[in-house]
């Protein structure tokens, strides 16, 4: 097994979720400031509405009802997934 020092670091993205790094680890943020953890994983947000930005706080969680993307019309249904009740497809 390689070493730490030798092993890539791993990152995981999750298309509606924060992005996933094995830690430990030192953000540079846009200000220059260098912020860091020292846990076995962390969790640094991608929408920008964490309060405790850079790190997830998962605030990408929350919707307004009316912002719910899930109920909307516009949005494709996902391969594979069933039909929408009264959307049913003809033979």
């Amino acid at each position: 097994m390689p070493k730490d020092s030798e092993r890539p670091c791993r990152i995981r993205l999750d298309a509606d979720g924060p992005i996933l790094v094995e830690g430990p680890v030192e953000v540079v943020l846009p200000d220059g400031s260098v912020v860091s953890s020292q846990r076995f994983q962390v969790a640094l947000c991608a929408c920008r509405r964490s309060r405790s930005y850079p790190w997830c706080d998962t605030s990408h969680r929350r919707r307004t009802r009316g912002n719910d993307r899930r109920n909307s019309p516009e949005r494709p249904p996902r391969p594979g997934s069933p039909p929408a009740a009264g959307t049913e497809e003809a033979p």
